[in-house]
């Protein structure tokens, strides 16, 4: 087929909105290169599966997920790659990494979930989404029947929206001081 970024490009067959690509960098580089799977690819430790599930990539993801990619892997900064896919806001590639048993617990360096940095970066549905997962697993883990699931679902709300406003605080203070210091 063609060259990567041609008519005959895997890319093609996504219909999801992602990142641009920039010719000679980036995915093509990789392709080009013929890099493993979970090989870092940049100075910072991140492989192919990182650098997908940070750009949105689910077809990407998908690909690294069939070829044997580690859901687990972490980076310089702790971070696999569900950690970038919810700071992406990628709701595709975080469900594909949920899917493929992807640690949704896992902490960054800094103590961070995945939902935690989704709640930090503003996207909502994702956070809740994670945090719903990471309930049912806990849930599934004390062997309580699915009719209970359905009775602390109201817990799970009330603790999202307890996060949610919590953040709203630390944003509203972040910006206080901000303001007094005349940046």
């Amino acid at each position: 087929m063609s060259a990567v970024g041609g008519e005959g490009d895997w890319r093609w067959c996504c219909s999801f909105p992602r990142a641009p690509f920039q010719p000679g960098g980036g995915f093509s580089a990789l392709l080009e290169a013929g890099t493993g799977v979970n090989a870092p690819a940049d100075a910072f430790g991140q492989s192919p599966a990182h650098l997908a599930a940070g750009g949105g990539e689910a077809c990407f993801l998908l690909w690294q997920l069939q070829t044997g990619a580690d859901l687990n892997q972490q980076d310089c900064l702790g971070e696999a790659p569900i950690h970038k896919a919810a700071k992406a806001g990628s709701l595709e590639c975080l469900a594909l990494l949920v899917a493929g048993d992807a640690k949704i617990d896992l902490c960054n360096n800094s103590g961070q979930t995945a939902a935690d940095l989704a709640l930090a970066c503003g996207f909502l549905e994702c956070a809740k989404f994670l945090k719903t997962i990471q309930h049912t697993q806990t849930m599934k883990l004390r062997g309580q029947s699915s009719s209970s699931l359905n009775g602390n679902h109201s817990m799970l709300s009330e603790d999202l929206a307890a996060q949610e406003q919590e953040w709203e605080a630390s944003r509203s203070t972040s910006r206080k001081r901000r303001r007094s210091d005349g940046v």
